[in-house]
């Protein structure tokens, strides 16, 4: 992402919702044009899960104040592979006290340190504490989430009335109170500035440009729920001939461990993972948003395969699919992936949206520091409701 320049010198808070790599990766890309334009972001707040240690690529780059805090996060299940829904709920009603706790930190640092913005990156602890107390700053929420609550968003095709409903709902908790929204999406769609939600392209680290670029022969797979391992090693014990480099938050995996030859494993590292992906013949994800928007800067075909009950990656999937991103699939079976190479072509589609992201963004954070007051933060748009057309579907 291009630095920008908002004039004078304004000082930030972040709350990163932490589960995965997408938010945390958002919000590095913004912490490193902040700080080379001179402004200060003075504390960064992850909510993430007791006893759970941060990335170490995480401290390296955001070079300030971090302070951990729990916050609601999915539940999987025994096996780590897919969301349990009803783990998660027992789980969060049994934390309520513990995240009244992370709210009343929330409303500490900002009295504290008395920022100009609040960067809420989905996490929902933003909008409860935005409810229950007046924090006395702009907020601006980022996600890509926030698409769901464009009225020209239309779910894929077989999504239930349920999950379209849950998220929406969950989305429009994590931006009460904000003052703008950052729709982080795939492709341009209509803005709505006179509603606060600005439609933005990705918000990806400058090392996503400074890549050496080339088509290479290894298979790249990134998987955080590490249940998943046994099914990469099960595809590629019938086929040895594939070289595979596999990134995996798995307690088991320091560093880079081989499991066999062409089989590698690795811990999670973002420079690492940016350099195997600049070489690699394709990449093969969870579908996590992040990760499959940096393949599509750098032209690499992907698979998708959404981890099992999370819609989000569900809808992800068949969203990039839409763009010409690559194929998604129900199993981690790469053969799928292989016989589709031949017919995927690159395009500059993502590189020419991404190029956008430091003007609208700009123009958020100028307009929301500006000596104009803003219209009233009450919206009707976070109180989301289904489209009446429930059979519209464009992917």
């Amino acid at each position: 992402m291009d630095n920008y320049s908002t004039g004078n010198p304004k000082k930030f808070v972040f709350v990163v919702q932490g589960e995965g790599r997408g938010h945390l990766t958002q919000a590095m890309a913004v912490y490193e044009s902040l700080i080379a334009e001179g402004h200060q972001v003075l504390a960064v707040l992850i909510g993430t899960t007791k006893g759970k240690d941060l990335p170490a690529y995480v401290k390296e780059r955001l070079r300030t104040h971090i302070i951990p805090m729990e916050s609601p996060h999915f539940i999987k299940d025994k096996s780590n592979r897919s969301i349990s829904l009803i783990r998660t709920a027992w789980h969060t009603l049994r934390h309520l006290r513990t995240y009244r706790h992370s709210i009343r930190l929330i409303r500490h640092i900002v009295k504290q340190h008395r920022p100009d913005i609040l960067i809420n990156f989905y996490d929902p602890l933003v909008g409860m504490a935005a409810k229950i107390y007046s924090l006395q700053t702009k907020i601006v929420s980022v996600a890509h989430q926030y698409l769901y609550l464009h009225p020209d968003f239309h779910f894929p095709k077989g999504s239930s009335f349920r999950n379209k409903s849950m998220i929406k709902n969950y989305t429009a908790l994590t931006a009460a109170g904000s003052d703008a929204l950052l729709a982080l999406s795939f492709y341009p769609m209509q803005q709505m500035k006179h509603k606060h939600l600005h439609v933005c392209p990705p918000l990806l680290r400058k090392e996503i440009a400074e890549q050496d670029v080339f088509a290479g022969k290894h298979m790249l797979v990134y998987i955080v729920n590490a249940g998943y391992m046994k099914n990469i090693i099960r595809w590629h014990e019938q086929h040895r001939e594939v070289e595979i480099h596999c990134f995996t938050d798995s307690a088991a995996v320091k560093g880079k461990w081989e499991y066999h030859e062409g089989l590698y494993f690795h811990s999670l590292d973002d420079r690492k993972f940016l350099y195997y992906m600049a070489n690699a013949a394709a990449l093969v994800t969870t579908a996590g948003f992040e990760s499959v928007c940096e393949a599509m800067f750098m032209g690499k075909p992907v698979m998708m395969v959404p981890v099992e009950n999370h819609f989000e990656q569900w809808c992800n999937a068949r969203d990039a699919a839409f763009c010409g991103a690559g194929i998604y699939a129900e199993q981690f079976d790469l053969t799928l992936l292989q016989d589709y190479l031949p017919a995927y072509q690159s395009n500059n589609h993502m590189k020419d949206w991404v190029s956008q992201s430091a003007t609208i963004l700009n123009g958020v954070i100028s307009e929301l520091t500006s000596s104009t007051p803003l219209p009233p933060t009450e919206h009707a748009f976070f109180e989301p409701s289904l489209p009446m057309n429930e059979t519209a579907a464009v992917h």
